[in-house]
């Protein structure tokens, strides 16, 4: 009560001495500058009023500092933006929140190259927005609960929507063509954008649902081993591959792109492959991935109990740089697979020590 008593205090006497010395916005001072400035001069009373000007409007910029995140918090536990939003960072802040907000905020800044005066409708119309929609949240809420006095509640609060929505409304029209617009195509586009979000975190929450799951069939597991050669870390991989399971079936797949290079790999299979049968798919038109899919395709087919695990043998080179002088098949397997039903991709890395 005391703080809104002196919100209306300080409100009516600037209002009245800006009409008194006949003093109206406008330039590169602001109203409460020219009116210190009036009354004292530019002594320093004059600069206690800038500097108090100052430390108010950093309290107030950093209100959305402290409740954006708070808010987005909240959105992103009903579903309605992203769930990262809910996530604190390691000081126990929203961190994802104010990293957003400050882009935005440096966004504006540099469209609008830094003129206040250019912001102020989007200020205007944010602030009548959100008082519109709490009068009005207010009164759903007294109409909705009842209790007691709700009536004259009713009244108020109705009365607070209906004011500042006709102010609202009069800030869109008057106000569109200097950047009001902006809010008026920004606002549903994010209504919109939240209410998909929420549509979709719904539908996967429903199919990962457990209500009318029956009993899901025993898995029939293969495990391919993908070589290109034999070397250490495919002779690392293949050990791996025969410890997922014990009654899984493993294979090492390669895949033909040069015939002659085939039985000089299978001599070094024989004698490095651990016992583990080797496969060799031809590809007459030197491609990796289709004849990998076709004879993924022909294992899977035998029914949705195939679950398959591909093994990547892969090299990882010391320095950063040297990745760019292999060839990623890897990277190029992963990519193909990413969205494949019963198919499960695993890198067994072996680290290269120069």
């Amino acid at each position: 009560t005391a703080l809104g008593i002196i919100s209306i205090v300080m409100f009516l006497g600037i209002t009245y001495l800006a009409y008194d010395f006949g003093i109206v916005p406008g330039g590169d001072e602001t109203v409460v500058s020219k009116i210190a400035r009036r009354v004292w001069g530019d002594g320093v009373p004059y600069y206690l009023v800038q500097a108090a000007t100052l430390l108010i409007l950093v309290l107030a910029a950093n209100t959305s500092y402290a409740d954006f995140p708070r808010l987005s918090s909240i959105l992103a536990r009903d579903r309605f933006v992203p769930r990262q939003f809910a996530n604190q960072g390691d000081r126990l802040v929203f961190s994802n929140g104010i990293l957003i907000l400050s882009g935005f905020a440096i966004l504006l800044i540099v469209v609008f190259q830094g003129d206040t005066h250019a912001l102020l409708p989007l200020y205007a119309i944010g602030v009548f927005i959100s008082f519109t929609l709490s009068q009005g949240g207010m009164v759903r809420r007294w109409l909705r609960l009842r209790e007691k006095g709700w009536r004259w509640r009713v009244w108020i609060n109705g009365g607070g929507a209906l004011v500042t929505g006709v102010v609202l409304l009069t800030l869109t029209v008057t106000k569109f063509v200097e950047g009001a617009w902006i809010v008026v195509v920004v606002v549903p586009v994010l209504v919109t954008t939240f209410v998909v979000m929420h549509r979709h975190y719904d539908e996967v929450a429903h199919e990962l649902s457990l209500e009318g799951l029956e009993r899901p069939p025993d898995f029939q597991h293969t495990v391919l081993v993908l070589i290109g050669d034999v070397h250490r870390g495919v002779v690392r991989a293949v050990q791996y591959a025969r410890t997922l399971a014990p009654t899984a079936v493993v294979r090492a797949v390669y895949v033909e792109t040069d015939p002659t290079r085939t039985a000089r790999l299978e001599e070094k299979w024989g004698k490095w492959g651990l016992s583990v049968p080797l496969v060799v798919l031809t590809s007459p038109y030197r491609s990796l991935l289709r004849p990998l899919l076709d004879y993924l395709d022909q294992i899977q087919s035998r029914g949705d109990e195939q679950m398959v695990t591909i093994v990547l043998p892969e090299f990882l080179p010391r320095h950063w740089w040297q990745h760019a002088l292999h060839n990623q098949t890897a990277l190029l397997v992963k990519g193909a697979l990413l969205f494949r039903k019963n198919t499960v991709v695993a890198d067994v890395p072996y680290l290269l020590k120069r």
